[in-house]
């Protein structure tokens, strides 16, 4: 039976607002209620602080290629969609396989930090022992209000992108209380001489934050993977992108100095949450700590839902090209949302509270060096794209109508190359053992399906029907 264009195609339900929401919400997910304390340590107040400049400057650089191909290509999937009009199949592959690597180690990192969240709420809650994963002790009961937690968001996102965008909405507006709260709190009740040291940690503590930017930023590139579902034009799409990445930089250094006056550094870096226990400091209060922690939860929601619609949209258009299993490709009869795929990333959320809260640091190191490969591919299109199609109809052209807007495409590219190398043996953020064996793990689950992309097959506009063809000429 022959299925109708409306059938297989995403519903287009998401206006200007609920589309920075899903971009600024999945930037702002966990990290900053419990590393905050950790980069103070590392760098000092001013140290963080400009090393988050730094890092947003880096991820806007970035973010300008991706407005301009965006506006250029508003279709699901985003990176998918860049690099096989630029660099063909197979690169096509290892970027879009590379940012849903990075997405799906954050949707895992939102499920184990939420039960480990709410326990600061409720101490008890932690019953019948299960095993211990790296020291920490896993509970049925613990894991299971992360897996309670999977369920409901992923069930919320199989319904539609619509009501998963008002659930995003409003509880970026609940964390945009939380920020005033912190402001605030940090004018009444906060001492500049917390502050101190304003900066420290030499070049290493500088780079022990920076090395946390891809991590904490991911989430403006949600927006290019749901553009075939705003309902808005094309060049304001691309324009958001940046808008987010601009409104998460304002908010981690927010974090930073607010933080940063409630009690010392030494006394932040050994707290168990170390921003719920500032904003109680801030207000001498037990319970604004809570409604702290209430602030993580929602930064865990927004972030959890934005990552798994971004990675959702991924796999099904890898899966709409022939690159996965059409089974991937199927959208909900009644909802249009790429329910199975939002199924088996729901599923990863479900078994991950079961490897404990150890795994919070693993997963946020594991994603990171997938996130900047994917980045630097991007840059590179955007150069090729550039050269290979100057006609190209770019609803937003970054740098207007001459090749100015190429020094942005090489600074992406120099920029992200050597963010990647700061992971490498050797460096001042090299990784553990255990990040790089999640992160091959997922490469080679990774080379199980790129074999299967037909190799010889050029870019351009027609490349996704080739592989198609050539897929379907298989079987």
């Amino acid at each position: 039976m022959m299925t109708s264009t409306a059938d297989r195609t995403l519903a287009k339900s998401l206006g200007n607002i609920d589309a920075l929401a899903l971009g600024f919400g999945a930037m702002i997910g966990f990290g900053w209620v419990v590393l905050t304390g950790g980069w103070l340590e590392s760098a000092g107040t001013l140290g963080a602080a400009a090393a988050m400049v730094v890092g947003g400057g880096i991820m806007a650089v970035v973010g300008l290629t991706y407005a301009e191909l965006t506006g250029a290509m508003p279709k699901a999937g985003g990176e998918h969609n860049f690099i096989l009009r630029a660099l063909g199949p197979r690169p096509s592959f290892i970027g879009s396989w590379a940012i849903t690597g990075g997405y799906v180690t954050i949707v895992a990192f939102e499920a184990v930090a939420f039960p480990r969240t709410v326990e600061y709420i409720f101490p008890g809650m932690s019953l019948i022992p299960l095993w211990t994963v790296a020291g920490f002790e896993v509970n049925l009961t613990w894991a299971l209000v992360g897996v309670a937690a999977a369920i409901a968001l992923t069930w919320i996102n199989i319904r539609g992108v619509k009501q998963a965008g008002v659930v995003q909405t409003f509880t970026v507006l609940f964390l945009m209380v939380i920020g005033l709260l912190l402001i605030f709190g940090s004018f009444t009740g906060g001492e500049a001489q917390n502050m101190e040291p304003l900066f420290g940690g030499g070049m290493a503590g500088f780079f022990a934050v920076l090395v946390a930017i891809p991590f904490l930023f991911i989430g403006f590139d949600v927006i290019p993977q749901a553009a075939e579902e705003i309902n808005m034009s094309a060049r304001k799409i691309g324009k958001l992108v940046v808008i987010s990445v601009g409104m998460a930089t304002v908010w981690y250094v927010m974090v930073i100095l607010t933080t940063s006056t409630a009690m010392p550094a030494a006394s932040l870096a050994t707290a168990d949450i170390a921003t719920a226990d500032a904003f109680g400091a801030l207000f001498n209060s037990d319970l604004m700590a809570k409604i702290m922690i209430a602030g993580g939860i929602a930064g865990i929601l927004t972030s959890w839902n934005s990552l798994l619609l971004g990675a959702s949209r991924l796999v099904y258009s890898l899966a709409r090209s022939g690159m996965l299993p059409a089974w991937f490709g199927e959208l909900h009869p009644k909802y249009r949302t790429p329910h199975r795929a939002l199924l088996a990333i729901g599923v990863v959320s479900m078994i991950a509270p079961f490897f404990g809260a150890q795994m919070l640091g693993w997963l946020v190191d594991s994603g990171a060096p997938s996130i900047i490969v994917a980045y630097f591919l991007v840059s590179v299109t955007f150069l090729v794209l550039r050269r290979r199609e100057p006609g190209m109809d770019r609803p937003l052209r970054i740098g207007g109508s001459g090749r100015i807007g190429e020094v942005a495409g090489w600074a992406s590219v120099v920029l992200t190359a050597a963010l990647f190398s700061l992971y490498m043996p050797g460096m001042p953020a090299s990784l553990s053992w255990e990040p790089w064996i999640i992160f091959a793990a997922w490469w080679v689950l990774g080379a199980v399906f790129f074999v299967r992309v037909p190799a010889g097959i050029a870019p351009g506009v027609d490349a996704e029907e080739k592989v198609l063809a050539a897929v379907r000429s298989r079987r």
